[in-house]
């Protein structure tokens, strides 16, 4: 059976254009992407998700999607063609030590692709991402991260760790003690957005498979900025009210019966304000240690992260594309 497993992972980081990068690679010929993106089957030990580590708005309706057992795992890529190389993608993998562990251990020349973006722009879309959802009570960015640390402590779901899921040094140090640093592939967000052809072809190059063949596709994971109003905060109730009932149903059932809702949430979008200055020294605060710590792994400079305004000219289009209802 072990014939089925994938021959590479991208692990991350949520909201660090792995979904436009999985959806590109999908057009290659040479490759395989299962057809569920982030089945997250690796966060698991091969039971479902545990209900203590699901409380947050939203988390135990999430967690239904979960490709937890073995068997339906290894049926995504039971459509791969004999001689293509098969991968997936869970973001979330980069950051769940033990999820490197399980990984590595069921496919030891496993590669591993991983974009980093901006600690703190990375938190920032994660907000806008969960608030366009109308999941994230907190309308303040800043107060929503200074919450992080008591969320993590109730048991809320990784994609509430705003700052944990951009700690890249922890988790590239933790992964390279599994596997030979020949086998990751190291992105930054700016070149996933502003080089796109020549890191289709650096990822390419890396998998193995011919060069100019993947082609970039519009980005389908973006969210608009909805801005807090007294008729986004009734219908952001509804919506939490709504994915707790969520988990009680199929998932498809209740992402089917949200379009309605998410399609008025996402009416108020808005153009995104500037963070300020005082908000992104806070943040930053919470992981300059480990960008110093990633630049230590991986011998490259993150100076610019330590800016006072984290988006240079690749980053502001991609702003621009959350300012859009998602389509």
């Amino acid at each position: 059976m072990t014939d089925r497993l994938p021959q590479f992972v991208l692990a991350g980081a949520p909201k660090a254009g792995t979904t436009a990068l999985h959806a590109a690679l999908a057009t290659h010929p040479q490759l395989y992407l299962s057809p569920v993106k982030e089945p997250k089957f690796y966060l698991t030990d091969g039971r479902p998700p545990p209900a203590r580590t699901q409380r947050g708005p939203g988390d135990a309706h999430s967690a239904r999607e979960w490709v937890w057992r073995r068997d339906r795992y290894l049926a995504l890529f039971d459509r791969a063609p004999a001689d293509a190389v098969r991968g997936e993608s869970t973001p979330f993998y980069l950051h769940d030590l033990a999820a490197q562990r399980r990984l590595v251990a069921d496919v030891p020349d496993v590669k591993v692709v991983a974009v980093v973006r901006d600690p703190v722009d990375r938190a920032l879309s994660n907000w806008v991402h969960l608030r366009a959802d109308g999941l994230e009570p907190e309308a303040d960015f800043g107060r929503a991260v200074e919450l992080e640390d008591r969320r993590v402590a109730d048991g809320w779901a990784p994609f509430w760790h705003y700052t944990r899921m951009g700690r890249y040094g922890e988790q590239l140090q933790h992964l390279l003690t599994l596997l030979p640093r020949e086998q990751l592939l190291l992105l930054r967000f700016r070149e996933v957005v502003s080089e796109q052809a020549r890191t289709l072809d650096r990822v390419s190059e890396f998998l193995g498979v011919r060069t100019g063949v993947a082609r970039a596709v519009p980005p389908e994971n973006v969210k608009p900025y909805v801005a807090d109003t007294p008729r986004y905060r009734a219908l952001a109730r509804l919506a939490r009210a709504g994915a707790a009932a969520g988990a009680h149903v199929p998932p498809q059932v209740w992402r089917q019966a949200s379009r309605p809702l998410l399609a008025a949430l996402h009416a108020g979008a808005t153009a995104r304000p500037p963070l300020p200055v005082e908000v992104r020294r806070a943040v930053q605060d919470r992981v300059l240690d480990d960008v110093a710590l990633l630049e230590e792994v991986t011998g490259e400079s993150f100076a610019d992260w330590r800016a006072d305004t984290g988006r240079g000219d690749y980053a502001s289009r991609a702003a621009a594309r959350e300012t859009d209802p998602a389509p």
